[in-house]
This record gives structure tokens, sequence and C-alpha cells, in this order.
């Protein structure tokens, strides 16, 4: 592939608000995820959170994509500086506008779960065991 035809891959309409049956979602609204039967770990773990529109992407397929922040993600920061794993893409469909009224409502609370590296575990307790 030369310059130029990437740079046609590239060259796509910047999408800034998408319809979602009477519902219009726009970067900025804030959204409840509603995630569909079926899905990953991920989908489990979100579903019920409030969140950030942070972009609406499209990919070369033409299919709509909506790139969400969560609100009560420590490193939400990073997120709207677009860094890997602070930002999470989900269909149009799966996601729910929130009133106004709406945005001081807790998202669904769930027990936190810290995930730690085995080999971190694994060497901490081979130091107490040879102490």
């Amino acid at each position: 592939m030369n310059e130029w035809e990437w740079q046609l891959l590239e060259d796509k309409t910047s999408v800034d608000r998408v319809r979602v049956g009477d519902t219009e979602l726009a970067v900025g609204d804030r959204v409840r995820l509603l995630p569909r039967k079926g899905g990953d770990v991920f989908d489990l773990a979100l579903a019920g959170q409030n969140a950030l529109i942070e972009s609406i992407e499209q990919d070369y397929e033409g299919k709509v994509h909506v790139c969400v922040v969560l609100d009560d993600d420590p490193g939400r920061d990073l997120g709207l500086l677009r860094q890997p794993g602070h930002r999470f893409f989900f269909d149009p469909a799966e996601l729910e506008l929130l009133s106004a009224r709406e945005f001081d409502v807790p998202a669904i609370v769930r027990p936190r779960i810290l995930v730690a590296e085995s080999a971190i575990f694994f060497s901490e307790t081979t130091r107490l065991v040879l102490k």
C-alpha cells in the first residue's frame, strides 16, 4: 500500500453524534452502560455504570462505536487523554442517555476486587517463608 492509499483510509468523516431510536447521543453526553447479554467479562463488570461519551468512532466498514470514560474510574484523566485501558467501546444501542437529574444518582455499587499479578504475590509469599 502506498502513502496515498493509507491517506484514503484515514480520511473519514468525523462523527459527533449518533441516533439510537428516538434518542440522539453526542460527544460529552452522560450515559449508563447497558451491555447486551452474552458479552465478555468487561461487559459484566461495566453493566450499570455511568460514563461520559469521549468520542464516537466509525470503523472502516462504517459501523459506529461509542467510546466512553467511566465516571468512577480513578484513571479517568488518562481515558480523556485517550490512553489505553481507560476507554471502553460500546455499540450505541448499549447506552442509555442520562437526564440532568440522574447525573448525581450513583451507578450500581458493586464490590471492588483487586487484581494483582501472581508473580508479585508468589515472590512476597516466598520472602515471608524465607524470613
